[in-house]
């Protein structure tokens, strides 16, 4: 089963993942906002989306920023999904994509890319750990039929 959860989103409503049961659900999880591979692949994903609706798949961006970047973030490009806030990885860490990461010889905490199908009754379909940004939108949407 997909670990449950309840997050805001970048228009100050929330999302429960299990009130989206009889649905399949794309979760993607993405280190940051507005950066070049999060650019990139919430854009090819939002090209999808009409596949996405017309198989009937709800498509939800989470990372660990804040409403208001969010909200900036959907706004400059145009995304048509939401985007959930998990500031305190009370998300992340359950799907297993809070990781110790080394960039530029530091080492610290954040969010693996990473992408999970679900499927009608909640359970994980699909999951992709260390996305490749671009390109990854098609092989999801084949995933879910779409």
């Amino acid at each position: 089963m997909a670990p449950d959860f309840t997050l805001e989103t970048d228009e100050g409503g929330s999302v429960t993942l299990s009130d989206l049961r009889g649905g399949k659900v794309v979760v993607y999880f993405y280190p940051k906002d507005d950066t070049p591979g999060c650019t990139i692949q919430a854009c090819d994903l939002r090209e999808r989306m009409p596949r996405f609706t017309g198989a009937g798949v709800t498509v939800l961006g989470v990372s660990p920023d804040a409403a208001d970047s969010h909200a900036s973030f959907r706004a400059k490009f145009d995304l048509n999904f939401p985007l959930l806030v998990d500031a305190d990885h009370e998300v992340a860490e359950p799907y297993g994509v809070w990781k110790e990461q080394t960039w530029g010889g530091r080492t610290s905490m954040g969010v693996e890319r990473s992408t999970f199908v679900i499927d009608e009754q909640g359970v994980v379909l699909e999951a992709w750990r260390k996305v490749d940004a671009e390109g990854h939108a098609d092989r999801v949407a084949l995933a879910v039929g779409a």
